[in-house]
């Protein structure tokens, strides 16, 4: 992506708890693993998950004094001396993606990136609380009746982008914690997904699983790509880090870095 500047991979959801920020911390870190220069930037100055894991991930770092993929990240601070867009340009300068994660609210700074993201990935639970976000969708026939706020609000960042930008915004929505036994329920949310991604236009992806697993590698900073390096890999993570890959895949992001030596953070 050398002379082009990063592919601006964007986190975002007005509802929180759908697994938002371990998903943009899984993308980071297996992007890295993968040979790209990744940054990412935290825009949730209160929670901070984001920054916080990677915080952890260098001090496991140090403590283990192991090689672990490690993005450069940083955690926007509203009332800080430098603004967005500084801190959106230095983090971006020699970079291959830039990740950036959302608060789980309604936040000028979340709809300002939104505005520049080449991929903007919505993460949501698979229950029609979720889908509600972006379709309302009628109690008897669970068909879509029209987009919701948030559907809207992507369509006019979209619409932007493409006048100041003349580029477009891939928006990916992705399926997280689903559940391993199909249900009616889950039948439904995917039949009404599917109609609402082509009546306002994004993909539908699987995404992460309901694992207890992220919740436990949350203090080490670790995620399910570093298990097998520090000899803590089992069979339910093999098929977690199945998940994964298939994610990114869906992503569809630009590949020109995937044979690179994994970026490394070294303990010191």
């Amino acid at each position: 992506m050398a002379g082009t500047g990063p592919h601006f991979l964007v986190f975002a959801n007005e509802k929180g708890g759908t697994g938002k920020s371990t998903t943009a911390v899984h993308s980071a870190v297996a992007l890295a693993a993968r040979g790209r220069r990744v940054a990412a930037i935290d825009l949730d100055t209160r929670q901070r998950t984001l920054g916080r894991y990677l915080d952890n991930r260098a001090e496991t770092v140090k403590r283990l004094g192991v090689e672990l993929p490690m993005p450069a990240h940083a955690t926007f601070h509203p009332d800080g001396a430098e603004s967005l867009d500084d801190l959106i340009a230095r983090m971006a300068e020699g970079a291959d993606v830039l990740v950036i994660d959302t608060p789980g609210r309604d936040d000028p700074h979340a709809r300002a990136v939104m505005v520049r993201a080449d991929t903007l990935v919505t993460p949501i639970n698979d229950s029609f609380v979720d889908l509600d976000l972006i379709g309302e969708v009628d109690a008897e026939t669970y068909r879509v009746r029209r987009p919701s706020f948030y559907a809207e609000l992507v369509w006019n960042s979209r619409t932007q982008r493409a006048k100041t930008q003349g580029q477009s915004v891939d928006w990916v929505v992705l399926r997280n914690r689903m559940q391993h036994i199909e249900a009616k329920n889950m039948r439904r949310v995917g039949a009404a997904l599917n109609e609402l991604s082509r009546r306002v236009g994004f993909r539908v992806i699987p995404g992460l699983g309901e694992r207890v697993i992220y919740r436990e590698l949350f203090p080490k900073g670790l995620t399910l790509l570093d298990l097998q390096q520090i000899g803590e890999v089992g069979i339910a993570h093999v098929a977690a880090r199945q998940e994964l890959r298939e994610m990114l895949a869906g992503f569809a992001l630009p590949d020109d870095a995937a044979d690179n030596p994994p970026r490394i953070a070294a303990a010191g």
